[in-house]
């Protein structure tokens, strides 16, 4: 007959009980000196008689799964585990569980919980401090070491837009020392939106430069561009005319008057030499 051996120690296998592993056959000694698992706890190797329990690479017999605190057997339990150590959800819970900010009780594993800014909560004591509903997953604003939702916020606390008349509730502007929202803040001119850019008033009313150069400042003789005067731009006026500074040049010569003596003639600003001559 053909001989049937174990595939390590040549012994025949032919009545006994034999384990294959990669198409070859091993008795159940040879198998369990070689392949056999070390349980975590007690050390000894885990046989092929018994259930080899297994977490993150190690493992363990199954009476040996135990919590390392309370001793009682983990399977079909809930676990957690602490510097390699297994504890059951009670023992984790009690020595390094998150406790509720509001009720200073422990926040047991795999229950939902809320955080924020450090701070843990139980799903059902996270609420509004005004109205005590829970806030879930919606939108809250802390205030004053509270939490509010927003609702009860605007209502409480945030400043209405003198534009709309809603309340603000992230940044906004504040101009002639009343509140606006930044999408409100516009030109009385054009409606374009002012925060991002450089702006000015006329009779309490806000205007964009643009706009206030073209309905309210006085244009320049020479070029007749507006004369903002605005951001320390500097200009020339005389006999209620004004100049840009770099449009104030003698009529005939194009030199720049600026700082220097002039003569009038009509309406003409000449250099004195051009004066002179004419």
């Amino acid at each position: 007959m053909e001989r049937f051996d174990c595939h390590h120690c040549k012994e025949s296998l032919f009545g006994k009980k034999y384990i294959l592993r990669k198409d070859n056959p091993y008795c159940i000694t040879c198998y369990e000196s070689l392949y056999s698992n070390t349980c975590e706890e007690c050390k000894k190797p885990i046989g092929c008689n018994t259930r080899d329990l297994s977490y993150k690479d190690h493992h363990w017999h199954e009476d040996c799964f135990r919590c390392s605190q309370c001793k009682c057997l983990l399977m079909d339990k809930p676990f957690s585990t602490k510097d390699d150590l297994l504890l059951c959800t009670e023992c984790y819970s009690s020595q390094y569980g998150a406790r509720c900010y509001e009720c200073k009780k422990t926040i047991k594993p795999g229950s939902r919980k809320m955080e924020h800014k450090g701070n843990s909560w139980h799903e059902a004591c996270f609420t509004c401090h005004h109205c005590q509903e829970p806030i879930g997953t919606r939108s809250f604003i802390p205030w004053e070491n509270h939490n509010y939702c927003v609702p009860c916020y605007e209502k409480q606390f945030a400043l209405q837009c003198v534009q709309c008349q809603k309340a603000i509730t992230s940044s906004g502007v504040t101009y002639h020392e009343q509140p606006w929202h930044k999408d409100c803040f516009l030109c009385t001119g054009c409606q374009q939106q002012l925060p991002s850019q450089r702006f000015t008033s006329c009779n309490g009313s806000p205007y964009c430069l643009n706009c206030f150069c073209n309905m309210y400042a006085k244009k320049c003789v020479s070029c007749t561009s507006p004369i903002s005067g605005l951001a320390g731009s500097k200009y020339i006026s005389f006999d209620e005319r004004q100049w840009h500074n770099h449009c104030f040049n003698c009529k005939r010569c194009t030199v720049s008057l600026v700082g220097r003596g002039f003569l009038t003639q009509r309406d003409d600003i000449l250099c004195p030499n051009c004066g002179k001559n004419m």
